[in-house]
């Protein structure tokens, strides 16, 4: 059974630091290209970035590029989100999500797992 697990959620000021895990169970991360999502109370689903399956190839919306760094760790078949310079506007549930696609996906339809989020809040 595949599994997705966030953590490191939180409520923090703007200009504050905060990283997400994302722990995998299941499925090997070297096989599968991974992505951050994000939903805004009211809003779609957003997608943030994602990591190539080698986790050497990155890919960021521009709202969140040059301050959140997605990295991961093959061997602890986890995935990281380091996300600096928060702003309120960066308030949402975030996602990990994995996809067998070997292309840089955004479009969360193709993703095929999913975890169940973890809250952060950005307080200004």
């Amino acid at each position: 059974q595949v599994q997705l697990a966030e953590s490191g959620g939180g409520l923090v000021q703007a200009g504050a630091s905060l990283r997400l895990s994302c722990v995998v169970s299941g499925l090997t991360l070297s096989r599968y290209n991974m992505g951050w999502f994000r939903q805004a109370p009211g809003k779609e689903r957003e997608f943030v970035g994602s990591v190539r399956r080698s986790g050497g190839s990155t890919y960021y919306t521009d709202s969140v590029k040059g301050r959140f760094t997605i990295s991961k760790d093959n061997a602890k078949n986890t995935m990281y989100l380091q996300m600096n310079s928060l702003k309120p506007e960066d308030t949402a549930v975030y996602y990990c999500a994995a996809t067998g696609s070997w292309s840089t996906v955004v479009a969360g339809s193709r993703y095929e797992h999913w975890g169940q989020g973890t809250q952060v809040t950005v307080s200004s």
